[in-house]
């Protein structure tokens, strides 16, 4: 029965973290936090080829 408890604490633990980082991650984009590489400028050149 115990190692029963010990596998439910850290399966809540481990649910009760990964709601927490879900939070923080969504607090830091709804208060104003850049997403990184809104500017981003991407340029691809082609190489010239010719055909016969």
């Amino acid at each position: 029965m115990a190692n029963e408890n010990n596998r439910n604490t850290t399966a809540l633990a481990f649910i009760v973290g990964a709601l927490v980082v879900v939070v923080a991650v969504l607090a830091y984009f709804m208060l104003g936090g850049d997403v990184p590489g809104d500017t981003t400028d991407i340029k691809i050149e082609l190489p010239n080829i010719q055909t016969n």
